[in-house]
């Protein structure tokens, strides 16, 4: 048996949406992605290419992205962030997004609340930190669905629904 295994230290998963304890650190980052909905994604983008087929005819030109582009989903960073508790027990949590550098310290007493994933095997996930030594509350910040489609996408769906609007109307009259 390894020297390693037999010091390892045991990391926890807390059942509570309440963390407290001292910032341990991050752990290394990899990023991970957002599925988008295809049903979601099809109307989208159909209605988005009659808002380009009216601009075009405007002579409008919005900036086109491929469906295979579209389908992929935006990616996030994913840093598994350590917390020691009052005990001295370890546990790992998962922050989805960002945060600033300079917003936890090693040894800063933070308060996590977190939430349960779709997937149990995986750790909880944080929603929002307050860090307790300097009274400062942080939110980690992802991209959406939304932001990832783009507002110029989502404007020229929004164009196609009013034309299908339209020409409903004008052919139930």
């Amino acid at each position: 048996m390894d020297d390693v295994e037999l010091y390892r230290e045991q990391i926890l998963r807390h059942v509570s949406p309440h963390i407290t304890g001292r910032f341990a650190g991050y752990q290394s980052s990899y990023t991970r992605e957002v599925k988008v909905g295809q049903p979601l994604l099809i109307l989208v983008y159909l209605t988005a290419a009659l808002g380009r087929m009216v601009g075009g005819l405007l002579r409008m030109r919005g900036p086109s992205r491929s469906f295979k582009d579209l389908k992929k989903g935006p990616e996030y960073l994913v840093t598994p962030v350590r917390l020691r508790d009052d005990l001295g027990q370890v546990y790992e949590v998962e922050m989805h997004g960002h945060l600033p550098q300079s917003a936890m310290h090693r040894g800063d007493l933070v308060q996590f609340t977190t939430q349960h994933q779709k997937d149990p095997k995986l750790p909880v996930k944080l929603m929002q930190v307050v860090n307790l030594t300097t009274m400062q509350p942080l939110t980690p910040r992802i991209p959406t669905r939304w932001s990832h489609l783009g507002p110029a996408l989502l404007l020229q769906a929004f164009l196609g629904v009013v034309v299908v609007s339209l020409v409903l109307t004008v052919l139930a009259l």
